[in-house]
């Protein structure tokens, strides 16, 4: 069973939708697996939580 962590900046509910439809249909595609058997994960992090080239990206 495969398990599929994404961490991004929030979203919308109808972008996370999208993507983990996608994200399931790539690994049906490719494993030949039941998507049943597909789990994603999306951790949201707040961009004031994170950082990038040694700036926090709420400030980019």
């Amino acid at each position: 069973m495969p398990i599929v962590t994404v961490q991004q900046s929030p979203r919308t509910v109808e972008l996370k939708r999208a993507l983990v439809e996608r994200i399931t249909d790539a690994f049906v595609d490719a494993y030949q697996i039941p998507a049943e058997t597909v789990q994603v994960w999306i951790q949201e992090v707040p961009t004031d939580s994170w950082a990038n080239a040694g700036k926090l990206v709420a400030d980019a």
